[in-house]
């Protein structure tokens, strides 16, 4: 539903064309890879690879692609993190049937875009008073690899069906939600999945990627 309403927006534009949507993370990196789109616009609540993650592999791709993200989160640390990335703007979902058409476009251009919430807290004085009145504890170290495999735990995905999921033994998904464990401070799947749900690694419905082109020059995902 929300895929549809957002085709129809983009649709309605003489400029802009969509060329195709993905239904999850993985999907939406390989069609990055097949249609190279110019503007991508993502979710970040995905199943089998959120949003986050398929961002830093489209970008580790280095496709031409300019990323949007948008999404229902508007967390200063999903803000920060993904504009460290390499994202071309990041807008919230419920101020995107006013932004978005705007952000495609300066996207295309190579312009950044950001809503308008987020554009007041990204600005020096906002980031110096929120920085001395926070202390940001160390995150703890995740590979990319155990960001996927958080993912699938949490989705309530069998170490087998993980395996083959990730093209990796069964032993390794193992290593690898043993390493997760010690490293949060977790000890068991129940407190994984709570913390993958707090932190933005699974998603409540769902929900996906969108594809358009503006002109010859400008498409979406």
């Amino acid at each position: 539903m929300v895929r549809q309403g957002l085709r129809s927006l983009l649709c309605a534009e003489a400029d802009i064309e969509v060329v195709g949507e993905a239904e999850d993370g993985r999907q939406a990196v390989l069609m990055a890879q097949l249609l190279l789109p110019n503007v991508i616009v993502m979710d970040l609540a995905m199943p089998n690879l959120n949003g986050v993650e398929a961002v830093r592999q489209i970008v580790a791709l280095g496709l031409p692609s300019k990323i949007l993200i948008l999404s229902s989160y508007s967390d200063d640390e999903y803000v920060e993190q993904l504009t460290a990335a390499g994202v071309s703007g990041y807008l919230v979902k419920q101020t995107a049937a006013d932004n978005l058409l705007t952000a495609v476009r300066e996207a295309s251009k190579g312009r950044t875009f950001y809503s308008p919430s987020i554009s007041r807290r990204m600005r020096p004085d906002a980031q110096t008073t929120r920085s001395r009145s926070r202390s940001q504890p160390k995150k703890p170290e995740m590979t990319a690899r155990g960001r996927e495999v958080l993912q699938l735990v949490a989705e309530g995905r069998p170490n087998r069906q993980i395996a083959t999921e990730l093209g990796i033994s069964i032993k390794t998904v193992e290593k690898h939600r043993q390493h997760l464990m010690n490293s949060l401070g977790i000890h068991d799947i129940a407190g994984l999945t709570r913390y993958a749900v707090a932190h933005g690694f699974v998603e409540n419905k769902g929900q996906a990627g969108l594809a358009a082109t503006v002109d010859p020059d400008l498409a979406i995902a």
